[in-house]
């Protein structure tokens, strides 16, 4: 083990380039491997970010000069790609959601767990300044004893429905695509969910296309979320007390300011500056818990993307929306 991190890449996507932007500002992190079903698609993003360019994902997860791998696949093509990765000895970030279904990331988990590996989903929001920025002032007492959370993230796309966002074969809707924000958030504020309740409106493709969910939190408060491809929301979170509130302002899951606004009216803005494009503090975290042997992040657990997945399995059992990969699971 070195301390340097070398990092290989699955996938060549908007989000792989996204997050080999963020490598670029991470301390102790370099990029070595860039894995794609087409050679030349890996060439021309190591070309562009750096590595070695690998014409299959299994010749990446074979290759000795990777410690981990950030899996930045479609949505459906997770589970394989992480299994793949975990096998080859490799420790793994998984893009957001984790999996189709919680079925899905249990057999993850447990593998990961039998083969002592680092497993974590990437949802960087949870490592954002602005979060510990809140999680502070809640402990504090600024606030006062909080009971509420309200959330919400949206835009309006355009995209056909051969889209991934649009496409059920790819994992479509917003509830997996962006939903997981509120919801991720709320539960790290809350806490674990006992109680769900969902709405949504479903489009032609079979996908919902707007969600909402109010949650009843096991250690006592509640939060709303919600969750849309066809309306710009303000994309907003707020975290209520007795006596005041804070709010993550505007697209809240990478907002570098906060408003904390008291019952009396008196309000301040807190900067939550981050680095770089927000996801070299994940990146930051799995080198940190590779490092460390660890093979979990307490801040992204295991059993945390368990809950969430869960969560996320009840909403869509409850809006009526089902994937090819929920009747794999039935069918074994």
């Amino acid at each position: 083990m070195t301390d340097v991190v070398r990092w290989g890449i699955l996938s060549t996507g908007r989000i792989a380039k996204t997050f080999a932007t963020a490598l670029r500002d991470t301390p102790g992190a370099v990029l070595t491997g860039v894995g794609s079903r087409a050679l030349a698609d890996a060439q021309a993003f190591a070309d562009e970010f750096g590595g070695k360019a690998y014409g299959s994902y299994e010749e990446l997860a074979s290759a000795d000069d990777v410690d981990l791998i950030y899996v930045g696949t479609p949505h459906p093509m997770h589970a394989a790609n992480v299994r793949m990765a975990l096998e080859a000895g490799k420790g793994v970030l998984c893009e957001k959601p984790f999996t189709m279904n919680r079925a899905e990331a249990e057999e993850l988990v447990a593998l990961a767990r039998a083969q002592q590996l680092f497993l974590m989903e990437a949802m960087w929001t949870r490592f954002m300044p602005a979060l510990a920025e809140v999680r502070r002032i809640v402990a504090s007492g600024e606030i006062g004893a909080v009971h509420h959370v309200s959330a919400e993230l949206g835009f309006k796309s355009d995209a056909g429905p051969e889209h991934r966002l649009f496409n059920p074969e790819l994992g479509g809707g917003a509830l997996l695509d962006i939903g997981i924000y509120p919801l991720s958030i709320a539960v790290a504020l809350l806490g674990p969910v006992e109680k769900v309740t969902a709405q949504a409106e479903l489009g032609a493709t079979g996908v919902d296309e707007q969600t909402g969910f109010l949650l009843r939190h096991a250690g006592g408060g509640m939060s709303v979320c919600s969750c849309s491809l066809r309306a710009n929301l303000p994309s907003e979170l707020t975290i209520a007390g007795e006596r005041g509130h804070v709010r993550m302002n505007t697209k809240f899951h990478h907002t570098d300011t906060l408003t904390v606004v008291h019952a009396a009216g008196i309000a301040r803005t807190v900067p939550t500056p981050f680095l770089g494009n927000g996801y070299v503090h994940e990146a930051i975290e799995a080198g940190r818990c590779w490092r460390a042997g660890l093979i979990e992040s307490p801040g992204m657990s295991h059993d945390d993307t368990l809950a969430l997945m869960g969560v996320m399995d009840e909403v869509r059992r409850q809006i009526g929306v089902t994937y090819s990969a929920d009747q794999a699971k039935t069918e074994e």
